[in-house]
């Protein structure tokens, strides 16, 4: 565990590390660290551009305080919701996710919320799941 000195940072530095091996666990990678990052960080932006601003926030407000400003990166809510149906969303996680896995992106973004559901409440999961299109909608229910 690490010691900054500040019980909330080492707290947030352990929780986002489980997260990051929990996707890399999935995936059999072993020292791929920035792989697993990029992983999480292409569903969260991709996620959050497609909600509307309020629940963007709300999720954004449920996530380890460390992976909570990586999802607030670069983010423009005036250009929100960028409308998105499935291959489109499942496009817009490839270009920022280049990496080939076995199963495809829709098993990077499975993993991926699989791993999140310990840090996403079941009612903002289903607040997530109402504003998303039908085809979109099935990819995320794995938030549930």
């Amino acid at each position: 565990m690490t010691n900054t000195g500040f019980a909330e940072f080492d707290a947030t530095i352990q929780k986002t590390n489980e997260l990051l091996k929990e996707i890399e666990d999935a995936f059999g990678w072993e020292n791929r660290r920035s792989q697993s990052y990029a992983a999480l960080r292409a569903v969260l932006h991709t996620l959050r551009d497609r909600l509307l601003p309020n629940e963007a926030v709300q999720l954004g407000a449920q996530l380890p305080m460390l992976v909570r400003g990586m999802y607030y990166e670069d983010w423009q809510p005036a250009r929100t919701p960028k409308r998105m149906h499935k291959e489109e969303f499942l496009q817009e996680i490839m270009l920022k996710f280049p990496f080939s896995v076995e199963g495809g992106i829709e098993s990077v973004i499975r993993v991926v919320l699989r791993a999140l559901r310990k840090h996403v409440s079941k009612g903002e999961a289903q607040d997530i799941l109402a504003g998303l299109p039908d085809d979109v909608d099935e990819i995320i229910n794995q938030l549930i």
